[in-house]
């Protein structure tokens, strides 16, 4: 049996000085979070191993993150980052997988003004190494992205692709096209997956587990669950809910599902997508949550 993998968390240290995003009014993450944050809520949720995910676009985080999974044996890869649009951009990325607890890289693309700079020409040497050295190539993208990320996806066939949190879709707003048809869209496309992460801060601030099925059973109906990963987005996730009360609700999402599809979300999939080349095995755990 699998054991349960948390496909996308984060640490940072606020003194290293290159999260812009993470400003002193955001209270609740503007302090430093380390693996002796999360271990406890990993033992208490059953879950074996983790994919710590890049929050700030420098190497020098990526390295910070990469030190931290040499040390810390829960932590089963990193997604890190690096400069796609650099002319060198495929060396920087043969120098970083030369760790090979690195098992992906994700520009932060919904932070990025320009909306086409996904189809910028100067990519795709970049996305060309990523494929080789068998890396992912994790998405942050918005809503407005998806149709500028299928044309990457359909030029890059052999690209493992993960939409990170679903692409964000405006649950607050109940919003649904054009995001459901477009998500669809790329679905169809074998080299995509998606995480179920990063939802409950997209919706409102009293929200009910019912506001996000509709979102997740679209996910599920084109993707299939073979092809979904399950993420906590911690410690971003606790903006609208607690580690644990996301596992819970995670649960009741999925509780009609097949037990070989839980097994899927839950970790058999971000095994297999990110583990099968890189990274380290996890060591074990309770399929809880």
């Amino acid at each position: 049996m699998t054991p349960r993998i948390d496909a996308h968390q984060h640490f940072w240290r606020i003194g290293r000085g290159d999260y812009g995003w993470l400003t002193a009014d955001k209270p609740a993450l503007f302090r430093d979070f380390g693996p002796e944050d999360l271990r406890p809520l990993l033992d208490r949720n059953g879950i074996g191993g983790t994919i710590l995910v890049q929050a700030a676009p420098t190497e020098a985080e990526t390295a910070f993150l990469l030190g931290i999974a040499a040390e810390e044996p829960r932590v089963l890869g990193v997604v890190g980052w690096t400069e796609f649009t650099d002319p060198r951009a495929a060396d920087r990325i043969a120098a970083l997988a030369g760790d090979t607890l690195l098992v992906g890289l994700r520009p932060m693309v919904q932070d990025i003004a320009e909306d086409d700079w996904l189809l910028r020409p100067e990519l795709d040497a970049a996305f060309r190494a990523v494929t080789e050295l068998g890396l992912v190539f994790d998405a942050l993208v918005l809503p407005r992205h998806l149709r500028r990320l299928e044309q990457v996806v359909a030029a890059h066939p052999a690209l493992s692709v993960v939409i990170d949190h679903g692409a964000k879709p405006e649950i607050r707003d109940r919003a649904w096209q054009p995001w459901a048809d477009d998500i669809a869209r790329l679905a169809r496309y074998p080299n995509t997956r998606c995480k179920i992460s990063g939802l409950v801060t997209e919706a409102a601030a009293d929200w009910r587990p019912d506001d996000l099925r509709r979102y997740v059973e679209h996910l599920r109906e084109h993707f299939g669950a073979d092809r979904l990963l399950w993420g906590s987005d911690w410690p971003v996730v606790t903006n609208a809910a607690s580690y644990d009360r996301w596992c819970e609700v995670t649960l009741q999402l999925t509780e009609d599902w097949g037990e070989a599809e839980r097994a899927a979300l839950l970790g058999g999939t971000a095994s297999r997508t990110y583990l099968t080349r890189r990274g380290r095995a996890p060591e074990g755990g309770r399929p809880r949550c």
